[in-house]
Parts: structure tokens; sequence; C-alpha cells
């Protein structure tokens, strides 16, 4: 075990006793200190230390406002912050390197020094964190051949040019080089993607090669630690309920060594369509604290989310379902900086836990917050009308291939003319808006699975225009390799169901910059309801945060003063957005929005408080039940019976192995009396020998009952890989009585042996107690 610890510990220059108390605020460049992993503990200087870490990236939070929200950490309790780097932020071209502005992370860490705060960092190469692809950069995507996270030469060719420059950046900050950087990640939950151990080998290399000493240390969920555990990288787990089960798959795979949380879920993000997410107050008190009493460390994810503006924003899949600009999370800090109800519980119980003699600061101010008074835009600059030029092509290509990552891209084509017919898209990445001669037809969204629609009669030489935007590659999950725009071909299908591949098309990719707002655009006064970017202006007596009301707009993109703010989308559930009051000026102030679908009324206005919460019912996803739709099981004789336990545990189970496509997993009753309600987290299968059942291509195709109004539990969460996530049968309107089922289409035939699924886990409510699961090679009778 002495040698297995020595692989896990790395020495550094050994500071001197005087300095062994000291804080990261304290050390000076010519001062050295050491942090190690002991046997049962951190080491700090030599002495057992415990981190209270929260995380906040840098990139989501104005760089004015960072000494603020380093405050804000150090005022609740914590002694440390965790920090990604988004590869895609800093080499936003092959070769080009970017550390200034919002994107200095040298300059983020010396701040956490100067305010006593020591620094997790998390480079990558891959990120998740609802960013676009994960933190990796667009133009990866540019090799079509590419394979991510893996052992592809031209990836990890790259990934070591940006690990070298990462490491000359950042390695001068190391606390072994008087600076506060304690521990450098590698990758990150790569147990969720693959099992390839020499690949986390040589990402490992790299950072070493960069210049990284500090501790080394790999993350992921309870039950993918063993997918990329080695002796060599340390290991910590993320959870967002249940410590204690959690420390126990982590003390299997690592008996030795100190407990540590790399992501403790204090909440959740959001996504277009679903309901706001919150955490329990006191549940998370309670856990926290149960880390704090068997001395485990952890990090807060969130502890500030921020925001995700510009064009960042990510998106998961299966379903594809895209992110949000706002990042609030429900973090303790809230979006803006604000302290909050969860802020004051952890401040308190945090309190409790300090060394003799220490005390925390006093809570920051918050940031000065104004209103704007109601105004409209102006002018208008028709998006048809302010076209780039145009590249020929036979056939349509991915946004990628004509070398853009962001925006939106119009492929046009003229048609030969005839009857009616339906126009097929392979495939839509991600809204489309299809028009025929400037007027529009139909709207394609990914989300619900559209790539077709009915076009009217033609008349020869009719305009096709098939305008597609990109709203945020996906950044978990084995749907990576996420290309934008028209992914395959177009076609039609006449009325004798007879395809006619289109071809000859002009493409106009349309692209946009995250740091600027659009140049060259001629504007005209008027209004409109087509794509269109709108201008308006606002004037200023003082400056502060506020809240821009987007309301009645649809669905696009927001600049101020060439600030870009994010995305906008009328389905919510989010209706606001995060203004800093350092990108507001006194006197004049300029608005653009880029709206694709056309605003209701063309006003916008400055809030005091966020819009977090407001769903557009007739606009969101529906579910997955269709009306008057009843799945018929009489005649279906179940591949297994099982009964669970009444635990929050994996429950699993084994059975001879069926073939089929279609799997229908029933709740015959639960644990909760007199309560109807099934709660599902996560649903995986396994094959005839045990080897789990890709989960990529899986897709909801019934449930008999969901929660969508009053909270996100829609059925497509038991496979998109989130524990804290979970299918929820509906209890706001009606209540649903039991049974209850969901079915699967898996995407083709497979040999199914064997199941495990995980309760809810942040509380017992939904719990099943029977169960069948029934397969079928054909859809199940009733739908």
């Amino acid at each position: 075990m002495k040698n297995t610890i020595a692989l896990l510990t790395l020495l550094f220059i050994v500071g001197t006793a005087s300095s062994q108390n000291k804080t990261a605020s304290q050390l000076s460049v010519n001062q050295t200190a050491n942090f190690e992993i002991g046997e049962n503990d951190f080491m700090l200087n030599g002495k057992p230390y415990v981190v209270r870490c929260g995380e906040m990236h840098f990139a989501r939070i104005p760089k004015e406002y960072w000494v603020h929200r380093l405050k804000m950490a150090k005022a609740m309790g914590l002694n440390t912050v965790c920090a990604y780097l988004f590869w895609n932020m800093h080499e936003p071209e092959p070769g080009k390197f970017n550390w200034t502005g919002m994107a200095d992370a040298a300059e983020f860490c010396k701040l956490a020094q100067q305010e006593g705060l020591y620094v997790i960092l998390r480079p990558g190469p891959y990120a998740c964190a609802e960013w676009d692809f994960g933190g990796f950069p667009w133009w990866l995507l540019k090799k079509k051949d590419i394979k991510l996270r893996t052992q592809d030469p031209y990836y990890l060719e790259r990934c070591r040019i940006y690990l070298k420059e990462v490491g000359r950046v950042l390695a001068p900050y190391q606390i072994n080089n008087g600076g506060n950087i304690i521990m450098t990640q590698v990758e990150n939950e790569y147990g969720s993607y693959g099992t390839d151990k020499e690949y986390l080998g040589k990402i490992r290399d790299y950072l070493k090669e960069a210049g990284f000493t500090v501790p080394l240390f790999t993350c992921d969920g309870p039950s993918q630690l063993k997918n990329d555990v080695r002796e060599d990288i340390f290991s910590v787990v993320n959870f967002g309920g249940n410590p204690e089960s959690a420390f126990k798959s982590l003390r299997e795979i690592r008996p030795k060594g100190p407990l540590m949380c790399g992501e403790y879920y204090p909440g959740w993000f959001d996504s277009w369509g679903t309901k706001h997410h919150t955490g329990s107050v006191d549940n998370v008190a309670k856990e926290i604290k149960y880390m704090l009493d068997h001395k485990a460390s952890f990090s807060i994810y969130m502890a500030h989310g921020g925001t995700t503006f510009g064009m960042w924003t990510g998106a998961n899949s299966p379903p594809y379902l895209p992110q949000t600009s706002s990042y609030d999370y429900d973090a303790p800090i809230s979006e803006a900086g604000w302290d909050t109800e969860k802020f004051y519980a952890l401040r308190k119980l945090f309190a409790g836990y300090l060394q003799v003699g220490q005390t925390l600061p006093e809570v920051p101010a918050r940031n000065k917050v104004i209103k704007i008074p109601e105004f409209a835009t102006t002018k208008v600059a028709p998006l048809f009308s302010n076209l780039p030029d145009f590249i020929e092509d036979r056939n349509p290509q991915n946004m990628e291939e004509y070398n853009q990552g962001f925006g939106s891209i119009l492929y046009r084509t003229t048609l030969k003319g005839g009857k009616a017919a339906t126009l097929n898209i392979k495939e839509i990445h991600d809204y489309a808006w299809i028009f025929i001669d400037g007027k529009k037809i139909a709207s394609l969204d990914r989300r619900k699975e559209e790539n077709s629609c009915q076009i009217p009669a033609t008349r020869k030489g009719a305009v096709l225009d098939i305008l597609v935007e990109a709203t945020g590659r996906v950044n978990y999950g084995g749907a990576l390799h996420d290309r934008k725009g028209i992914t395959e071909k177009v076609f039609l299908t006449d009325i004798d169901s007879k395809s006619i591949d289109l071809y000859n098309w002009k493409v106009f990719p349309i692209a946009l910059n995250n740091n600027k707002t659009p140049d060259h655009l001629k504007f005209e006064a008027g209004n409109t309801t087509m794509p269109a970017f709108h201008k308006g202006n606002f004037v200023l007596d003082e400056t502060g945060d506020t809240f821009l009301n987007v309301s009645t707009w649809g669905k696009g993109l927001v600049w101020i003063n060439g600030h870009c703010l994010g995305r906008f989308w009328n389905i919510g559930p989010t209706q606001s957005m995060y203004v800093p009051g350092p990108w507001l000026k006194k006197g004049n102030n300029e608005v653009v929005v880029l709206d694709y679908m056309g605003p209701s009324k063309n006003i916008l206005s400055g809030m005091e408080l966020p819009i977090l919460d407001a769903l557009a019912p007739s606009l969101v996803r529906t579910k997955h039940k269709k009306e008057n739709q009843k799945l018929q099981l009489q005649n279906q004789a179940p591949a297994f019976t099982g009964k669970a336990k009444p635990s929050i545990e994996w429950q699993e189970a084994k059975f001879k192995s069926v073939n089929g496509r279609y799997v229908c997993f029933e709740a015959l009753n639960g644990y909760q009396e007199d309560a109807p309600y099934a709660c599902l987290a996560e649903l995986y299968l396994f094959d005839e020998n045990g080897k789990e059942i890709p989960r990529a291509k899986w897709k909801v195709v019934y449930a008999d009952s969901e929660e969508i109004e009053s909270e996100d539990g829609k059925a497509d969460n038991v496979f998109d890989l989130q524990s804290t996530t979970y299918w929820h049968t509906q209890y706001s309107e009606t209540e649903d009585s039991f049974p209850h089922q969901i079915v699967i289409d898996l995407g083709n035939i497979k040999s199914v042996g064997g199941m495990k699924f995980l309760p809810r886990q942040n509380s017992p409510n939904g719990q099943i107690k029977e169960y069948n699961i029934y397969i079928s090679k054909e859809q199940f009778k009733g739908l």
C-alpha cells in the first residue's frame, strides 16, 4: 500500500515551518509551499487539510466582477475555487491562443490568491460544463474522421499543443512555485464516455510535460469510476445526493487516500423548454455537513454559475436538448452574484468548522441594480437582405465544411416545379425555417426529431431556402461529434413515394462572432416578423446591473454595446437576459437583436429581477404520450418480473436474454403509501454477455405519465447520463395511477439479458417496488 500511495503522492519543495500556516494570499513568488495526497488526508505544508471548494468559471463572469465573486466565495466559507479552462475560448483558431479579457486565466488565479483562495485547475482538453462542444474547439470537426477522446493521432497532437500552451501560462502559478494552484484534473468524467486508460495516461503525460507537478486527479460519477481508474492518478467522485453511497463506490476503487467529491450539485442547469431547476437548501446543507463530519473534501458545482454569454451554450443528447444562457444553477451565489438563502445556510454551516481563531469575512454588498424604461427598436436589417457571399456546392454540407463555427447558415436551390410533396432533410442541426419564394412554409426542431415537412405545389424555378440555426454543440455523452447545419442531404418525396435528391445549392454561411456586434448590416426604419436584426437605443443617467426583458421576442441573440448577452427563446424557461453593469455606459447605449422568428412586440426593458421560470406551455416540448394512445400489454409475457429494494442504491437484474428493439419498463407499484408516483433516474440494459448496450440512439416512444409542468420529470431523463435528473409521473394536474410504463426504442434489434436502474437520489418519493420488463421486436400494440 505504501507503494500505491507513493504513486499518488507528488512531493514538492518543502516550505519552512514559519510558512506552514500561511494562506494562499500570504505566499509570494519567493515562498514555496506544498500540497500532496497522504494516506488518509490531503496534506498542506505537512498538515491535514480539508478542501472546501466551490466551482466558478471566469469565462462566465465579467472580468470586472471577478474580485467580487471571489470575495463572495471566501465570505461563504470556501478556501478554494475550482475552474475549467475551455479550449475553444483559448484556441479559437489552430495555433492562435487567447488569454485576454474574460479568458485571462492567469489573472483569475492571481486574484484568487490575493483573496486567500487556492485554485483547482481543470484544463481539459474536454470539459463538458454545458459549454459548446464540451470546450473542444469547433475546428476539430473539420477533420471528417476525427475520433474525439481517443488515441486518434490528430486529436492527441492538438491536445498536446494546447496543454503545452496551458502549462506555459499557468504552471508558474502552482503552489510549489509560490502560486495557489494545488491540483490539476486529467480530462473530465471520462468514465461516462470510454474505458481507454492508456488514453488517460497520455493526457496525464502531456500535463506533466507542460510543467504541472501538483497532484493530478480524475473525476467521475459513482457508477463510472471503475471505467477509468488508474493507480497513478488520484480519483474523486461526483454526485448530487447520497454522499455515503458515493464514497462507498469511491472506496471500492480507491481503498486509501482522502475522500473527495469533485462535483457536488446544489442545483442544476436549465435547458430550453424544460422547467427551471432548483435544489433543496436543507438537503444541500445536510449533505455537505455529512462530508465535513467525515473529513471529506468537496467542490460545490456550482458555487456561482454565472452566465454563458455569447454562443457558448451547449446541449445534451439523446434527446437533443440545448441549454439556456442563464447558468444560475440555483447556486449559493446567484447568476448576478447575489447572496441567497443557500449561501447563508452554507456560511452558517462552514462557520462551525473553522480552525481556532479563524473568522469569515463580511459578505460583500450586492452590485447596484437599475431599471431601464421600456423602449422600442426602431431599425431593422432583414437577414435575407444582408447575406454574405455564397458558396456553390452540388450537395449541402455542414457548417464546419464551410469553415464556420457559430451562427446560422442558409441553403438555397431552385425547384423544377410540381405537385405538393414532402421535403426531407437529413439531418437538421439544430433548428430550421423553410421558405419558398420568400414565404415561410414550416419550421423544424431537432429537439422534436423533426426532419421533414409538407410543401405545396410549386412553379418551375421556385426558390427553396432552408435557414438553419446552430443552437449549441452537444457537450456530454456519445453524441459529441455534433456538426451543424445540414449534415447529409435534402430530398423530396412525391405522392408516389419516389425520392428526388436536390442538388446545386448556393450556401450562405452567416457566421457570428461571440465578442462583437455583426458589422456591415444595412439598417432601415421599421419592423418585421421575418428573420432580421433589430436595432434600438436607450439613454442612461447611471449604470448598474439589469435584466433585459425579452418576453415578447421569438428566438435569437442579443448584443448590447458590442457584448453578446447570449440566446433567448420564447419557449422559456428564461425570459430575461443578465446585463452586467460594466457593459453599460452613461448616455447612449445600443442594442442589436437577431430574431429568427420575429417579435410579437419589438420592445425591451431592464428589470431588477430575472425571469428564470416562465415556460410557455403552448410552445414547449410535448409529452411522449399521444392523444388516445394506450399501451396494450395484456397478451405480452414479461421477460422479467422483479422487486426492487426500498433503497436509493442501484437495482440490478439478470434474466434469460431476449432479442428485441423495443423495451418497456413497467412500474406496478411503489413504496410510498397512498402516492401513485413512479420515479426513475437512470436505466441501463445489458446484452447476454453482461456488456452495456449503448444508449446514444435510444428514443422514448411512449410514457404513460410525465411531470413537465412543476418540474423537469420528462421520460428522456432515464438515459441522459445524469443521476440528478429523473422521470417522474404526473402530479401537478392529475395523479395517474399505477401501473406506469415507459417504452424505449433501442434503434435496432438487440439481445437483452439484464438491466439496472437508479432510483431518484434526493428523495424517496416515487420509489418503485415491483416492476416488469417487456421486450419486443415489433412496436407494442396500442402505440
